[in-house]
């Protein structure tokens, strides 16, 4: 009887309840139903497949060390003076100095000009064929010009040397590849023609789309070559640095929301292969540094794309200055960089 009666009491204590309580009762909920829902984007966003390297460094391989060499002399050639269209002559000869190394390990050069600002300008591509040509395409590019007076050794000095390196380390797959690999060097991706129409990769990556080429991705190689192991050495736009490590040892694979899954393809093969740290996720594209790369114009076709960078503005003091010099650079972690991007795209599932 006296259960019976606590039991009468207490729902005559919550049907006495006031509109405001309910009110307030219902607010608190709703909040922490958004609470818990941003929680979960945060973590969907930030969730990447594998385990990223701990600990020491493995001693570079005779390879790496060989690599590391090369690096620094494409660096030096590509990125020891501004080139971009305010310095014509130099953007020639960066251009020049790329056509002629492909050239050198028997590629077909292709140009594809056109015109910015006045003046004539070219991407530059090399095709890695497959066995079959139906089959699907991977693109793998850098943009090659740097931002106004800077000489750009790590933006995008570094990148551009890299995926030099890589056309190097795969002519073995030429008509051998499970997939067709289009290497691609990009022009115009610093202001003024960042994000329009005349950013290299965005003429690219249109031409692409109107061909109707199936295309698995892009991976966009983003200034690679530096890295710290101070502690606070990296920072990030809100709220990322509540996620990922305050050290910038590391290289990162960023995407847009769209390329999520290939964003997680792409870590996990990186963790597979090569031992050295690594973060990845995808975030909307209005996120400061999101998009600041080549793989925006990718993304803006509908295709999957990434970048991989070493964050840029982010952890390197020189971003965008005249001190981006190839002195700069850090050719030994870049190597190692390279050799796991290598290994990545050799293994690609067609």
């Amino acid at each position: 009887m006296c259960l019976a009666n606590s039991c009468c009491a207490a729902e005559m204590k919550i049907l006495n309840m006031s509109s405001d309580t309910v009110t307030r009762l219902t607010a608190i909920g709703l909040l922490l139903l958004l609470f818990g829902l941003t929680i979960g984007a945060f973590f969907w966003m930030t969730a990447v497949p594998g385990q990223s390297h701990l600990g020491p460094l493995p001693p570079l391989t005779s390879a790496q060390s060989r690599l590391t060499e090369t690096l620094k002399v494409d660096v030096t050639a590509i990125a020891s003076r501004p080139h971009n269209v305010q310095y014509p002559r130099a953007l020639e000869a960066v251009a020049q100095h790329i056509e002629q190394e492909l050239e050198a390990v028997g590629y077909a050069v292709q140009r594809h000009p056109y015109e910015a600002s006045g003046r004539p300008v070219r991407n530059i591509e090399v095709v890695i064929q497959p066995t079959s040509t139906n089959v699907k395409t991977l693109i793998v590019g850098a943009h090659y010009d740097s931002a106004g007076d800077a000489p750009g050794a790590n933006d995008n000095g570094s990148g551009a040397a890299a995926l030099l390196a890589l056309a190097r380390r795969m002519t073995d797959l030429r008509g051998r590849a499970a997939i067709r690999i289009r290497l691609v060097f990009f022009v115009n991706e610093e202001p003024p023609f960042f994000q329009t129409t005349k950013m290299g990769s965005a003429v690219y990556a249109k031409r692409l789309r109107q061909s109707g080429e199936d295309v698995l991705g892009m991976i966009s190689l983003e200034t690679l070559g530096y890295y710290s192991d101070q502690a606070g050495s990296q920072h990030y736009p809100f709220p990322l640095g509540l996620r990922y490590p305050g050290t910038g040892n590391f290289v990162a694979f960023v995407g847009m929301l769209p390329s999520r899954s290939f964003v997680r393809q792409t870590v996990e093969a990186f963790r597979k292969e090569a031992r050295f740290p690594s973060v990845g996720g995808v975030a909307p594209g209005a996120l400061q540094g999101i998009g600041w790369s080549d793989h925006w114009s990718f993304a803006n076709e509908g295709f999957p794309a990434l970048m991989v960078t070493d964050t840029a503005p982010f952890r390197y003091p020189y971003y965008h200055t005249t001190r981006d010099t190839p002195d700069k650079v850090n050719y030994q972690r870049l190597a190692r960089v390279v050799s796991g991007l290598e290994a990545v795209i050799r293994h690609w599932p067609s």
